[in-house]
């Protein structure tokens, strides 16, 4: 008995563990969505990032509820309740990722009558492939329970926020040297203003992989190399 229990439990994580992961990969579609909508003007891409949301909130909801029931029934302890605890927090920060990606699209349907500079902004097309590494490599992480390739993912946001700063000099410059287009440069703030935040969402995500491993939580502290 003792041991269907166990098996019943293992089972349990690993579907939570696994629901998680789905929601993970419908965020970089949801991103790389967004991506294609901002830089390419593609208004059906931003219609879709806007309309599948819906389906990131109910799987949230989903990952909620499971996680409450397993840790109310079974009581885990130690690693098991850790593991609990990483994938409740790491949802959320996946939920907020799946509502900066609707933000972004919105953003882009409003910019849609702009006409681009000549460069169609590479910097912010950068920042946005680097963001989106940052996803993909801490939901690695979480899948392989990688505290290496956690800790190299929570070094990137460093590079982000310096990257993040250097587009915003230059929004700004734009807005005061071409008043004319300030709608298009306040949409390009608001858009680097949300890579900025799913860079740090991604950071948490790793974070709860190295408090995974150990029971360490590194939120709020800096690494040896920042």
């Amino acid at each position: 008995m003792n041991k269907h229990i166990s098996e019943q439990f293992d089972e349990e994580l690993q579907s939570a563990r696994t629901l998680m992961m789905e929601m993970g990969g419908l965020l970089e579609q949801q991103l790389k969505n967004a991506h294609e909508a901002l830089l390419s003007q593609n208004a059906e891409k931003a219609l879709s990032v806007i309309e599948v949301e819906k389906q990131v909130n109910a799987l949230e909801k989903e990952l909620d509820d499971q996680c409450i029931q397993i840790i109310a029934r079974r009581q885990p302890a130690a690693s098991d309740l850790r593991m609990m605890i990483a994938v409740l927090r790491a949802t959320t920060d996946l939920e907020r990722i799946g509502d900066e990606a609707k933000r972004i699209a919105k953003l882009s349907l409003q910019s849609g009558s702009h006409p681009f500079p000549d460069d169609r902004f590479a910097d912010i097309d950068s920042l946005m492939d680097r963001v989106q590494v940052m996803v993909a490599r801490s939901l690695d992480a979480f899948a392989r329970s990688d505290v290496d390739n956690a800790l190299a993912t929570i070094e990137l946001d460093a590079e982000v926020d310096r990257q993040y700063r250097t587009v915003m000099e230059r929004l700004l410059r734009d807005m005061r040297e071409k008043p004319e287009a300030l709608e298009l440069w306040m949409n390009m703030t608001w858009v680097t203003r949300a890579l900025e935040r799913i860079g740090d969402h991604a950071k948490n995500i790793s974070e709860y992989v190295v408090y995974l491993a150990s029971g360490e939580d590194v939120r709020h502290t800096r690494t040896n190399n920042t």
